[in-house]
């Protein structure tokens, strides 16, 4: 018998379940993202621009460390749909307990990481003199939370690949609340700066991992988690790899770029960084909220095809891509209208909040274009092809910023921040029409396999 919380995805009309599978998702995310945002805010209005600067310019960073590891959580979702989608019970347990072991080493290897890289990688990035010690001492503290960023990662991914959105959610309901409880005391009372932000979202982080835990746990049905059997399982492991790390390696790649484009637009000094950040954090609502659609069509396309529903997964493109156009497009207008109190959110000062003003413009009223693109990699990764979707974004995507860092920026008329914004939309546009192309020939070469045997 079906839990209340887990959605047939393989039966039935689909929009209806892909909105009550992605709302809450998307509500998830979106308090994911408050966690960063309350630290900024808090910063920014209570301990000073070059605090903001050190606390929001570093989300490019985080990600090219992480993202190899958040990678093989996409993995596990991919992995136990697929089972599920089959009913094949032995399968998922070990699935299960292969994936929560791996997120505990992947959380103990960032750690290690994070410890001792992160002052080679901001001196990489450009970062100001007045700006890198607080940086740094944010970076250190956030890294010794890595372990519980990873377990409720994959543990949330196992939930997810069931139909389960909505238990992570009231989880993140619970540790947001405290991380906006705690920056207010460790900033405001105690006077911790930086590294107050950052206890505050280490001890969050610990608890929405403690609830998910809690949660597999205390299952009776398919994925019930029993700490005695986490094992290793090489099957398991090497299904997992084969489609979460392409999704690794296309995340890390994403961020290299990133992290070029960061650095250069460091050289614009603090004023720049600080409302680069106030408005890279407006427009990640944005795009959360669209990429719910993302995981939306990974799930159900794993699914459908563990079940054999070849004909099902068009639908589930087609729908999650209207969702996507949709939720792109309202809110990618409304920030733009009201972009002035958005920015001003974060920083008091008429300069930043002008330089942030200056990067929504351009990057988010676009932005629909990149939430097409991340559905379409859902869609490919759900049908069993994942490396391809990463050397496509590789190419469309990460090289064309690079060389347009490399060419147009670096001509003196061109030599603006404007420029350097400009180059999201085209590469998103750019990898979007190449992963339409792939699709096309992985869902045929899928359907031939399948009518052949």
């Amino acid at each position: 018998m079906k839990k209340n919380y887990e959605i047939d995805m393989c039966h039935g009309p689909l929009l209806g379940k892909i909105c009550f599978f992605a709302i809450p998702l998307m509500c998830s995310t979106i308090l994911q993202l408050l966690f960063n945002a309350a630290d900024i805010i808090v910063v920014g209005r209570f301990a000073g621009d070059n605090s903001l600067a050190a606390v929001g310019s570093n989300t490019s960073l985080i990600n090219l460390i992480t993202n190899l590891f958040v990678g093989l959580s996409i993995g596990t979702n991919v992995v136990v749909a697929r089972f599920y989608g089959a009913r094949n019970r032995e399968e998922i347990s070990n699935t299960i307990h292969t994936s929560i072991l791996l997120s505990i080493m992947s959380g103990i290897i960032l750690t290690a990481v994070g410890l001792v890289g992160i002052r080679p990688l901001l001196v990489w990035m450009n970062t100001p003199a007045e700006v890198m010690d607080l940086a740094e001492l944010y970076l250190k503290i956030y890294f010794l939370g890595m372990t519980s960023t990873m377990i409720y990662n994959f543990g949330s991914a196992i939930l997810r690949a069931v139909g389960d959105t909505r238990r992570p959610l009231y989880y993140l309901i619970l540790a947001g609340f405290v991380n906006v409880v705690l920056n207010l005391i460790f900033v405001i009372k105690f006077r911790w700066d930086v590294a107050g932000v950052a206890i505050a979202t280490v001890i969050s982080q610990t608890i929405s991992a403690a609830l998910i835990i809690m949660c597999l746990m205390r299952d009776s049905g398919m994925v019930r988690l029993e700490l005695h059997k986490l094992k290793i399982h090489r099957k398991q492991l090497y299904m997992i790899i084969r489609i979460g790390l392409p999704a690794g390696i296309q995340g890390i790649i994403f961020s290299i770029s990133n992290v070029l484009i960061q650095s250069s637009v460091n050289l614009f000094g603090a004023t720049i960084m600080a409302g680069n950040s106030a408005s890279i954090n407006v427009e990640h609502f944005v795009w959360f909220a669209m990429n719910a659609f993302h995981h939306t069509a990974l799930s159900f396309t794993s699914q459908n095809l563990g079940a054999g529903n070849y004909r099902r997964i068009l639908k589930i493109l087609f729908l999650s891509q209207l969702c996507v156009v949709l939720t792109g497009s309202v809110l990618g207008v409304l920030c733009i209208i009201f972009r002035h109190g958005l920015i001003s959110i974060y920083s008091t000062s008429e300069p930043v909040i002008q330089a942030g003003m200056i990067r929504l413009l351009r990057v988010c009223g676009p932005y629909v274009i990149c939430g097409m693109m991340d559905t379409m990699v859902g869609s490919i990764r759900g049908i069993g092809y994942s490396l391809m979707p990463t050397i496509v974004s590789l190419l469309g995507a990460c090289a064309f910023r690079i060389l347009w860092l490399m060419t147009i920026f670096q001509i003196p008329r061109f030599h603006t921040i404007q420029i350097i914004y400009i180059s999201y939309p085209v590469s998103w546009a750019i990898t979007l029409a190449a992963h339409i192309v792939c699709f096309i020939w992985a869902f045929r070469k899928v359907c031939r396999r399948h009518y052949q045997a």
